[in-house]
Formats: C-alpha cells, sequence, structure tokens
C-alpha cells in the first residue's frame, strides 16, 4: 500500500507551474471585508468581488464570475485582543477591517486535489483523464485546523468548457495497486475474485506477454466490492494494434490515483477572461 494513505479531500495545494517553473511561494495579498459572513479556508478556490475576497461556491461548473485564486491563509488585528493575528483560514464575521488574504493567484499554478465521487468519498483519477475538465465538491472546511475539504468531483465524461479544474498530472506517491487474472468483453472485466475494493475511476492496466504494463484507456465506472469477479469499465479496451479486449487470463492491474494535478482551466480564471469584475 502506497504512504501516505490519503483518506480525506484537503482542498487545493500549489506544487509547481506548469512547464515545470518552481513554485517559489509568490502570492498576492487581497482585502477580506470587514464582517465577512462565510468561513474561508487554506486551500479553498477564492474570488474577487467589489475588491474583496469571497469564498467561491461553484460546484460542478465555475459560472460564478471573478476567480483569482487559492486561499492560503489571511492577517488581521484581532477584534478582542488587538493584536496583529495571522490566521489559517478566515473565521466568518470577524469584525476586522484591516484583513489581508493571502492568494496563490497566479493562472499557470499546478495544484495538488483528491478526487471523490461524493462528499469525501475517496475515488481515483486515471490516465485516460489527463487532458479532460472536472468540477468540484464544496465541502465544509474545519474550523479546528483551518484547512479546505473541497475536492475534484468524479465523472465518467468531463468535456465541458466551463469546469474548473484541468487535469495536468497523476500522483504516483499515493497511488494503490491491486492485481487480479482475467480478461475483457466490451465494457465488462471478468477476473478472479478481487483481493480489494476498488473505487469509480480506478484505472486498468494488464501485463502483456513481453512483461510490460499496457495502459488500457479505461478506468473504472462503477465501484466493486472486494470479492467481486466482474468490473464495469467506462469504454472497451483501446490499445494500439487494434487491441479491443483484455486478453484471457492476463494479470490485470488496478490502480487508483486518490490525487491528481491540477491546474484552473482557461476562462474560469479572472486574469484569463477579458470579463471584468
Amino acid at each position: 500500500m502506497a504512504y501516505p494513505v490519503v483518506s480525506a479531500p484537503y482542498g487545493l495545494k500549489p506544487i509547481n507551474l506548469i512547464g515545470g517553473q518552481v513554485f517559489a511561494g509568490s502570492t498576492r495579498n487581497y482585502p477580506i471585508q470587514y464582517g465577512y459572513a462565510t468561513n474561508i479556508f487554506y486551500g479553498d478556490i477564492v474570488n474577487i468581488i467589489r475588491g474583496s475576497i469571497v469564498d467561491n461556491t461553484d460546484t460542478t461548473d465555475s459560472t460564478g464570475t471573478g476567480i483569482v485564486g487559492v486561499f492560503l491563509g489571511c492577517s488581521y488585528t484581532n477584534p478582542t485582543t488587538k493584536q496583529k493575528q495571522f490566521s489559517q483560514y478566515w473565521p466568518a464575521s470577524t469584525a476586522a477591517g484591516d484583513c489581508q488574504a493571502i492568494v496563490c493567484d497566479d493562472p499557470d499554478t499546478v495544484f495538488k486535489v483528491v478526487m471523490c465521487s461524493a462528499t469525501t468519498v475517496i475515488a481515483s483519477a486515471s490516465t485516460a483523464m489527463l487532458g479532460q475538465n472536472f468540477g468540484l465538491i464544496q465541502n465544509a472546511g474545519n474550523v479546528n485546523t483551518g484547512n479546505s475539504a473541497i475536492a475534484a468531483l468524479y465523472s465518467s465524461s468531463t468535456t465541458g468548457i466551463d469546469l474548473a479544474l484541468r487535469v495536468v498530472g497523476l500522483v504516483g506517491e499515493t497511488a494503490v495497486t491491486t492485481s487480479t487474472v482475467g480478461s475483457s468483453s466490451s465494457t465488462t472485466i471478468t477476473c478472479t475474485a478481487l483481493p480489494n475494493a476498488l473505487v469509480v475511476g480506478t484505472e486498468v492496466g494488464y501485463i502483456a506477454a513481453n512483461g510490460q504494463y499496457v495502459q488500457t484507456g479505461s478506468f473504472v465506472s462503477a465501484a466493486a466490492a472486494a470479492g467481486a469477479t466482474s468490473v464495469t469499465i467506462n469504454q472497451t479496451i483501446a490499445v494500439p494494434g487494434s487491441i479491443t479486449a483484455i486478453p484471457s487470463a492476463s494479470t490485470i492491474v488496478f490502480t487508483q490515483y486518490p490525487e491528481m494535478l491540477v491546474k484552473l482551466n482557461f476562462g474560469t480564471h479572472s486574469y484569463y477572461t477579458g470579463t471584468a469584475v
């Protein structure tokens, strides 16, 4: 099993920039209005409205205007102690008029995010999802840690141009693999009993006669329980050489990628649109 185990979503975490550029921690400060009545958590996507930062509430698309990046904490004068305070999150309705949100606003930033099928139920990304678009699950953050809990929303069909996230990579360090023996026909894999359960989105591959791993371009589209002998995939296997099925008695490898690398999609970040806020 991979380490560490990904047990819950955590919002968006900046990793680097597209093109292999280093993320040097550069951010921009934006104000949060006095008394703004919604919590904003570390890793939340944020918008700018009337000059102030607000939490982004989009779910399956990015129709809300004014996305400026991802919230990475804030500072303000504590209205009780009158002392400068640095906080992981903005507590709703804080009566502070000098709050500055720390925002990762570079539209070329690549973020790490967890894939979920619903709320905080962990799903999987796969190689076949590279270049595709995904929406968001707006789970409530944790006021004890100050961290976000938003996640990417799994979907078997993700080409909508108004979806907020574009997949640019997978996170191999936390991938989990399961293998079995079997074959496929159309969108069904028949196999020996699965040793572990499979979540939606799990990548499907198999070992060729020469010992090489074959990526099939398909992924699991219906969760399968441990012990199952049949697995449903999103589409028929497609391998160069007109191979449209996993051969009989093949070693089939299922790989779950709970985390993936994304960037804010072109046209959703306000720096990349001509519409003013």
